[in-house]
């Protein structure tokens, strides 16, 4: 039987002490968790899938280590391949194919999610009435959050198989219902 979220989060706090990354990871799982509901999918682990996609990376942040460690830890402690095999795709560099939805959703939310958080950083009234027009705007702008991947971003829309600015849309709505916690106060 796979862990709860409970017992999830608790492992993920275990591996993870650092707020930002703990914020990622937060920011991740609200986009699963709204495109677990578009979908129609097991919201429990899609949710569980995006909060412990970069579980090992403040440990273990190489190559060489990440995602596999996290991946080899999630393994022995009962969680479905399913979601092994989506956390194994969101790093292209594994070479692990995205063949379900659950693999090409997790792509596709991790950049965006972190790409959203930096232009809400920016923005007076954070998450609240960012649209997505103005994530499209700072796309183009190459200095800012200059570390994410655009192509990653497009691709996974088109991976996914959503129109590009509902996929911001949808991953915009299911921050802003997380807002407090991923450090944006209502």
């Amino acid at each position: 039987m796979m862990p709860t979220y409970d017992e999830s989060l608790e492992l993920f706090h275990e591996w993870t002490r650092t707020e930002s990354l703990r914020r990622h990871a937060y920011a991740v799982e609200a986009g699963m968790r709204a495109y677990a509901r578009f979908f129609g999918e097991d919201e429990s682990l899609w949710r569980i899938t995006g909060l412990l996609h970069d579980m090992d990376y403040e440990r273990h942040p190489t190559a060489e280590e990440h995602p596999f460690v996290g991946v080899s830890v999630l393994r022995e402690r009962g969680y479905p391949e399913v979601m092994l095999q989506a956390i194994m795709g969101h790093a292209e560099y594994t070479g692990t194919p995205r063949e379900t939805r659950l693999a090409q959703a997790l792509f596709a939310v991790d950049e965006l999610a972190g790409f959203i958080t930096a232009c809400a950083y920016v923005r007076p009234t954070g998450l609240e009435g960012l649209a997505p027009k103005s994530v499209r705007k700072k796309l183009k702008d190459k200095a800012f959050a200059a570390a994410v991947s655009r192509d990653d971003i497009r691709s996974g829309a088109e991976a996914l198989g959503v129109d590009f600015d509902e996929h911001v849309a949808r991953v915009i709505e299911g921050m802003q219902a997380d807002a407090e916690r991923l450090g944006f106060g209502t």
